[in-house]
């Protein structure tokens, strides 16, 4: 009996690992990437001053995992835009997020049941993105497997600051690889779990481990977007292992401060020069005489 349940999960597995992303899940992913686009402030206002702006933001909305994974690669960071069904996809999803009237097409893709359906898709699409580019980069060492793997599972996000340049926009300070988040943190543990498959140190097959990883990352974003929240699951283990292996930040923060405000009280006021005597001031005096003489 359990053999046969095993037997039944691994062409299930098998299945789902078959299942071909284009059109259907592709176009949940251009939705969701659109849709996010349009939440940022000033994007609305954007798309009417200047359209084509708009259009190289949703692209880079889009396509920018596979953008920076050639860019890795040594090849043409053009090289995606290509295949030209994807872009026209692309290119109709962010004309109908933003031009169509009455944002009749806004509405119900964003009506949140319609959208948590779409989420899950885009998860579907994410985890295919990791598992590529982990094999496509296998013959380049473990370091090239996971970066490659990782931008082309987040590689939008890490793409946020250039693609706010071209909004007008400068925040450094929401520097994705500073303030990682869930997707992107899921991305590079997804990454280290496909090379680590890759190179035959993880037992287990592709199949299988692209869909249990795919049933993660569903439950976790559809949860994460019905409820609106942003704690990410790994918070609880990171919390426990950070300050075992990297040490607690406070109190090195406090120590360091607590020296170097000594420091800079000790340097700014340096102690005062003792008082000359009598017999100095005296000598002081003769020695001016005898050089005002000379």
């Amino acid at each position: 009996m359990e053999l046969a349940g095993a037997l039944q999960l691994g062409e299930l597995a098998a299945a789902f690992a078959a299942l071909p992303v284009f059109p259907l899940f592709d176009l949940a992913y251009f939705i969701v990437s659109v849709l996010y686009l349009k939440y940022e402030p000033g994007a609305v206002e954007m798309s009417r001053k200047s359209p084509f702006a708009s259009w190289l933001c949703a692209m880079l909305h889009c396509f920018g995992s596979y953008i920076l994974a050639d860019l890795l690669l040594g090849e043409s960071p053009l090289h995606y835009f290509s295949n030209n069904s994807s872009v026209v996809l692309a290119t109709a999803v962010w004309y109908l997020i933003f031009f169509c009237p009455m944002n009749l097409f806004y509405k119900c893709v964003s009506f949140l049941p319609m959208k948590l359906v779409f989420v899950a898709m885009k998860e579907v699409v994410r985890v295919r993105k990791i598992a590529a580019g982990v094999h496509h980069a296998h013959h380049h060492g473990w370091f090239v497997m996971m970066a490659t793997g990782w931008v082309k599972g987040s590689g939008v996000a890490l793409m946020s600051n250039f693609e706010q340049l071209l909004r007008g926009v400068w925040k450094p300070e929401t520097n994705e690889i500073l303030h990682m988040s869930f997707p992107t943190k899921a991305s590079l543990y997804g990454t280290l779990l496909f090379t680590l498959q890759q190179t035959h140190w993880l037992p287990i097959s592709e199949a299988n481990l692209i869909f249990f990883f795919t049933m993660f990352m569903i439950v976790c974003k559809v949860f994460m977007t019905a409820t609106h929240s942003h704690a990410s699951p790994f918070a609880p283990v990171e919390d426990f292992l950070c300050p075992v292996f990297f040490g607690s930040v406070s109190s090195g923060h406090t120590s360091h401060h607590h020296d170097q405000h000594g420091a800079s009280h000790d340097v700014s006021h340096p102690p005062p020069p003792p008082a000359k005597s009598k017999e100095e001031l005296n000598e002081g005096t003769r020695k001016r005489k005898a050089k005002k003489a000379e």
